[in-house]
C-alpha cells in the first residue's frame, strides 16, 4: 500500500470517527423542556396598550388597564377617588395571575388576571392574595 493511501484512508477513518462523536453528543431533541406558559413580567401579559400618554384619560380601569409609554414606562387606567380614570405609572406589575392566589410579598403591586381583570395584591387577615384592583 503506497502512503498516499494510508493518509487518505486514515483521514476518512478520522472523518468518520468525528461524525459518529458529533451525532453521539448532539442532545436528544425530547430532553428540551417545553415551554412555560407561567406569565410573571408584562413583556408576556397580552393586551398591554402601546403609545400611551401618562396622565392622559383612559376609558377601561377593570379590564385590560395596562399600557406603556414610547418610552418603555409601563403605567394603569386608574380611577382616585372615583374621577375620571387617567394613566398612572404602575407598581411593579407580576403578569397574569388568578383572581384569589396568595401573592406573598407583593403587598401593593399588580398583575392581569387571564380575562383582563386588573388585579392587585391586598394583605388581609394575615395572608396577601390578589384582588380586583379597580375596587
Amino acid at each position: 500500500m503506497c502512503e498516499n493511501s494510508r493518509v487518505r484512508s486514515a483521514a476518512g477513518m478520522f472523518a468518520g470517527l468525528m461524525a459518529v462523536g458529533v451525532v453521539s453528543f448532539a442532545p436528544p431533541a425530547a430532553a428540551e423542556p417545553p415551554p412555560s406558559s407561567e406569565c410573571n413580567y408584562p413583556d408576556c401579559t397580552p393586551g398591554i396598550a402601546p403609545h400611551i400618554v401618562l396622565g392622559s384619560y383612559c376609558d377601561n380601569s377593570t379590564y385590560y388597564a395596562f399600557g406603556v409609554t414610547d418610552w418603555g414606562r409601563l403605567v394603569f387606567c386608574g380611577s382616585p377617588r372615583r374621577y375620571e380614570p387617567r394613566w398612572f405609572r404602575s407598581p411593579e406589575m407580576h403578569g397574569v395571575k388568578n383572581e384569589g392566589d396568595i401573592c406573598p410579598a407583593q403587598d401593593g403591586e399588580v398583575a392581569q388576571a387571564p380575562d383582563g381583570l386588573f388585579l392587585t395584591c391586598v394583605a388581609r387577615d394575615g395572608a396577601s392574595r390578589w384582588e380586583r384592583g379597580d375596587l
